[in-house]
């Protein structure tokens, strides 16, 4: 059976397998290994499989994924993202749609301190849908709202995503975390500028400006911007590596809980293992796109596909606007982490060979990514949000969601047009 024979039948098992509701990581490792054997043996096969976990597992640049992880579920649990949004309502709440307005700010500044949009997405919906509900906002607006702003959490540093697609490009990952702040700062802009465009119709008024509860809610964000300015400052300044500095985050978050009574023993241990769970399927989604990896390599699928898009003549930006297209249609069906483990390591080779950043290329995907996240029919952080609000119609989230699609596309063209906005905070280290 010919290589190309062999591929083609192991994409189109892989899929199967997951229109079957087989877990993507169990998928792309099955695929991996049977294809493998196909070609190779059996033995090879088994040996792949009995080496490549413990490589991923003890591979000490992934150390960082479930610190980040920890960090953000100890964020959590400590009551951050409530008050983030309490300090984004009471300064931005008096303008026209307000709370809608605070509601982007908080997701924006809990990603920052999570690394996940669908953390960020989950908490959101319990924070601030019942706010946006008490002040009259339709559920299509709110729902939409949450939604954008819980995207961001892949993009906002540190982002769980970007050091996954750092480990499999062998990207700098410290560099990979500035890239993606001015983008996710245009973000938020553009964001709240789409609630007072599109949604100016259906906003409420703001509440009146109280100056004294202004000052005094910044008391109480004081501990999100500790670490931030820890975890993301020290990298850019060079004092520790993205690892040191994911441990440092997670063990002062921790800190910060305990002394201010919010994390207790059994608060720690239910968040221990719940980073544990959330650690260990992202752990075996990497492990099964490895093996899927050694697969494409000795069908040489990246090198035929990457001839094939050469051959096609599109250009340069051509091939890179197809490459775009292939990432939200995808990331419409798939989780995020899935999506790039399974198409970067295809596509890569020929980004590399058009002669794009590595870099600026890893913020367009995650972008791209974000686009897919809120994008029928299947956007994943609008099932997030509808299986915590579950009295709102999916077609009333996705209703709210459309205008901030047509934001993303203006600002993935932006960044095409103006690698600057992607390339200047790297380019300082």
């Amino acid at each position: 059976m010919s290589g190309e024979l062999v591929a083609l039948l192991g994409f189109v098992a892989l899929f199967g397998l997951i229109a079957l509701r087989v877990p993507i990581g169990i998928a792309m490792g099955l695929v991996g290994v049977f294809g493998f054997a196909a070609i190779r043996g059996i033995a090879p096969a088994m040996n792949l499989l009995a080496i490549s976990p413990i490589r991923v597992i003890a591979d000490y640049n992934l150390s960082v994924i479930p610190l980040f992880i920890l960090m953000g579920i100890f964020a959590a649990n400590s009551g951050l993202s409530r008050e983030l949004f309490r300090v984004g309502n009471a300064w931005l709440g008096p303008f026209r749609g307000g709370v809608a307005l605070s509601t982007i700010a908080t997701c924006a500044g809990f990603s920052a301190i999570s690394g996940s949009s669908i953390a960020t997405a989950a908490t959101m919906s319990k924070v601030a849908m019942p706010e946006m509900r008490r002040f009259g906002y339709s559920d299509a607006t709110a729902t939409g709202v949450i939604a954008a702003g819980g995207t961001l959490g892949i993009l906002i540093p540190p982002s769980v995503v970007l050091v996954v697609y750092a480990y499999i490009t062998e990207t700098d990952v410290a560099k990979l975390f500035m890239a993606g702040i001015i983008p996710g700062v245009l973000t938020v802009l553009l964001y709240m500028a789409t609630v007072r465009i599109f949604h100016r119709k259906g906003l409420p008024e703001g509440t009146p400006f109280d100056l004294r509860e202004a000052v005094y809610s910044l008391s109480g964000v004081w501990a999100s911007i500790l670490l931030f300015v820890l975890v993301i400052g020290s990298i850019y300044a060079g004092v520790v590596t993205p690892t040191e500095a994911a441990a440092l985050g997670a063990f002062c978050t921790m800190l910060i809980g305990v002394v201010r009574g919010r994390l207790d023993r059994r608060t720690i241990m239910r968040s221990l293992v719940e980073a544990l769970r959330v650690s260990v399927t992202i752990y075996t989604i990497l492990i099964g796109a490895i093996l899927f990896g050694f697969f494409l390599t000795i069908t040489q699928s990246p090198q035929r596909i990457t001839a094939f898009l050469v051959a096609l003549e599109f250009g340069p930006y051509g091939t890179l606007l197809l490459i775009l297209a292939f990432f939200i249609i995808a990331g419409c069906i798939l989780d995020s982490m899935a999506m790039i483990l399974l198409m970067v390591p295809i596509v890569f080779p020929v980004i590399v060979g058009l002669g794009f950043d590595p870099i600026w290329f890893g913020i367009l995907i995650v972008v791209a990514a974000e686009l897919g996240m809120i994008t029928p029919p299947i956007g994943m952080s609008v099932f997030v949000i509808k299986s915590i609000v579950r009295d709102v119609r999916i077609t009333t989230v996705f209703r709210g969601v459309m205008p901030f699609i047509f934001t993303d596309i203006f600002r993935l063209i932006l960044l095409i047009l103006f690698p600057a906005l992607v390339m200047f905070l790297p380019n300082t280290m």
